[in-house]
């Protein structure tokens, strides 16, 4: 009795000393990157609310810019052509409530700020 537990105490202690070093190859299909890149392109154009802080020419868009990143640097500001003047606008919120909330943040430092409802899909 005494020598099958020792028996089976060394080779139960064998067993787990000898651990396996592994190498892990992991291949993904080309498609799941073009996949990626398609749900950026659209969550990118998805419908948000945002904050129109201002508009016109070029050079005054981009100093607005430079003067809203600095006031808000958690929002991301972008400027868009919409003929003939160039607009600043920030932020990105899918529901209204976190918009508002901005918003009213947003006009302290700039009174002419409007809140921009997102345009009805036609999807």
């Amino acid at each position: 009795m005494k020598t099958i537990f020792v028996l089976s105490f060394t080779m139960a202690s064998l067993t787990f000393s000898y651990a396996q070093q592994g190498q892990i190859n992991i291949e993904q299909d080309e498609k799941i990157t073009d996949l990626i890149e398609i749900y950026k392109t659209s969550n990118e154009s998805s419908d948000y609310y945002r904050i129109q802080v201002g508009f016109g020419s070029y050079s005054k868009a981009q100093n607005l810019q430079n003067n809203v990143e600095q006031d808000f640097p958690d929002l991301p500001s972008k400027i868009d052509f919409d003929s003939p003047t160039y607009r600043v606008r920030v932020g990105r919120f899918q529901n209204k409530l976190d918009a508002e909330r901005k918003f009213k943040e947003v006009r302290k430092k700039y009174p002419d700020a409007m809140l921009l409802k997102p345009k009805k899909s036609t999807r």
